[in-house]
């Protein structure tokens, strides 16, 4: 052995090596030509990681200026190619007149690692995803969504909210979990037929869990992890999305067995005894899709989806009523002139109270909750001129569509006269499209709006809201999960009826 290395020419050896990899960069720079040629404009992408680092970089600000290269443009993670929609016209083209073509979940190696496919938010297009959504769907319609007495849930949750923050009155507090729990209480009282209290720690740690899983599935380690996937078998930060997973299936699972205990089949209290009742009516059925890991994952994707996107929506509206308390004044006296101090708002209200449902659209025209949502062709299609195989990524830029210079009087700042015509009346943007379109758009779209509009006038109507003297004021890049969350922050609130 060592007379063999002693006549190896090591230097022989590393221009090979050298050779070799110089051959893999060329190819690899002819491949991305070769596709750039037959694909949408787009930023330059660098050998293998693509235009991963501007994104990494500064991700909102990335998706953005996609809209300059026009009305598709293209770029690439790692060597994958992402087609970019940024106008309305493709949007629809794309996601209504041909939406079974769009209506699959780009792969996110991470979660797909700990959902095996099951649940709704991140299954693939199929027959278990059409089956589970529109189960969900019936279900949470049965127990109220869109009626009267989910929205007298939302103004009763608002009033434990009030309090709550009450008991720190005029010191700084962080709205975060209050804000949370009061979200979360309102799916949980439909999907597990009750509300957690404030001073739960169990159900606190749950809701940590779920907010650090949101911000791991975005962060560098989830790239990292689809471009590496054999870490799974390693230590590192990345285990800890598995962690907190199965925490929160042991939480949903432990549920369950209390709910089989005391199930009356003709009798249903909640998603989860509906749920039982299916898979019991589906026994025989071999191809069922309706069994206990759907379950857990259906119920836990419920749980996530009715609470942080609405919760994170409600932190950004504080922060820019703290921001512009001169809008935190208008909403308040418009609210009490219509609803005094005590009567809960209703969304029957929205038509008497043009500028705070003009704020609370414009809450979430800046919040820009979803930037990164990705969805994947489940067939070869055209658009725009261009042939698209199975299986591409899609993005719909809604990024570009929410600050869209030709269809927004104030693109670039917070002002709710976005949504007010000449006369003052609310007049809503068919740019606006926070919830996405097509098959894959939002399935709590109507509960998210009646929590928005009765949380944030519950709360303005009762609290008057202030930054903490001398505190910086967040980031607000915000941070870039799953869902687009501001950082942490303090705020200071007073009731109204003692300032006024």
């Amino acid at each position: 052995m060592e007379s063999m290395l002693r006549y190896l020419d090591w230097t022989a050896v590393g221009l090979a090596l050298l050779g070799g990899l110089l051959f893999l960069l060329l190819l690899e720079i002819f491949r991305l030509n070769s596709f750039k040629s037959c694909s949408p404009p787009g930023p330059r992408p660098l050998p293998f990681v693509g235009n991963v680092p501007q994104l990494i970089k500064d991700p909102v600000g990335f998706i953005k200026s996609m809209a300059k290269y026009g009305e598709m443009s293209s770029m690439y993670l790692g060597r994958n190619i992402v087609i970019v929609l940024n106008s309305l016209p493709v949007l629809k083209e794309a996601f209504i007149q041909n939406s079974a073509a769009y209506a699959g979940r780009s792969p996110v190696p991470i979660l797909d690692w700990v959902t095996n496919g099951c649940g709704i938010l991140m299954a693939p297009y199929g027959t278990s995803w059409k089956q589970q959504r529109r189960f969900a769907l019936h279900t949470l319609r049965n127990f109220g969504l869109g009626k009267k007495n989910v929205e007298e849930r939302v103004a009763e949750e608002a009033q434990y909210l009030i309090r709550e923050m009450l008991k720190q009155e005029g010191r700084p507090i962080c709205p975060m979990h209050p804000i949370m729990n009061s979200v979360s209480n309102i799916i949980c009282s439909i999907v597990f037929g009750d509300r957690f209290e404030y001073d739960d720690k169990r159900f606190a740690k749950l809701l940590e869990i779920l907010n650090e899983n949101i911000q791991l599935a975005g962060a560098p380690v989830a790239r990292i992890f689809a471009l590496l996937p054999f870490i799974k078998h390693f230590p590192g930060p990345h285990q800890k999305v598995r962690q907190n997973a199965d925490s929160l299936k042991d939480f949903v699972r432990e549920v369950v067995e209390e709910h089989r205990k005391t199930l009356d089949p003709d009798h249903p209290r909640d998603f989860i005894d509906a749920y039982l009742v299916e898979m019991t009516k589906q026994q025989s059925n071999e191809d069922s899709t309706f069994h206990e890991e759907n379950m857990l994952l259906s119920t836990a994707d419920l749980f996530l989806a009715g609470t942080d996107t609405t919760a994170a929506t409600l932190r950004w509206g504080l922060i820019y009523m703290m921001d512009h308390p001169d809008v935190q004044e208008r909403c308040h006296e418009e609210i009490v002139r219509v609803l005094g101090f005590e009567r809960s708002a209703c969304m029957d209200d929205r038509a008497q109270l043009p500028y705070t449902h003009a704020t609370v659209h414009e809450i979430q025209r800046c919040a820009d909750l979803v930037p990164i949502a990705m969805h994947e062709t489940t067939q070869a299609t055209q658009l725009g001129g261009y042939h698209i195989p199975k299986g591409t990524r899609i993005l719909p830029n809604l990024t570009a569509l929410l600050a869209d210079r030709k269809h927004w009087k104030h693109p670039d700042t917070f002002n709710p006269e976005n949504f007010l015509d000449e006369k003052g009346q609310f007049c809503k943007s068919d740019h606006f499209v926070p919830f996405s379109l097509g098959p894959r758009v939002c399935a709590g779209e109507t509960l998210a709006k009646a929590e928005l509009f009765i949380f944030f006038t519950s709360l303005i109507q009762r609290l008057k809201f202030s930054w903490p003297p001398g505190a910086p004021r967040p980031n607000m890049d915000g941070i870039v999960g799953l869902v687009r969350s501001p950082f942490p922050f303090n705020t200071i609130c007073h009731s109204r009826e003692t300032t006024s």
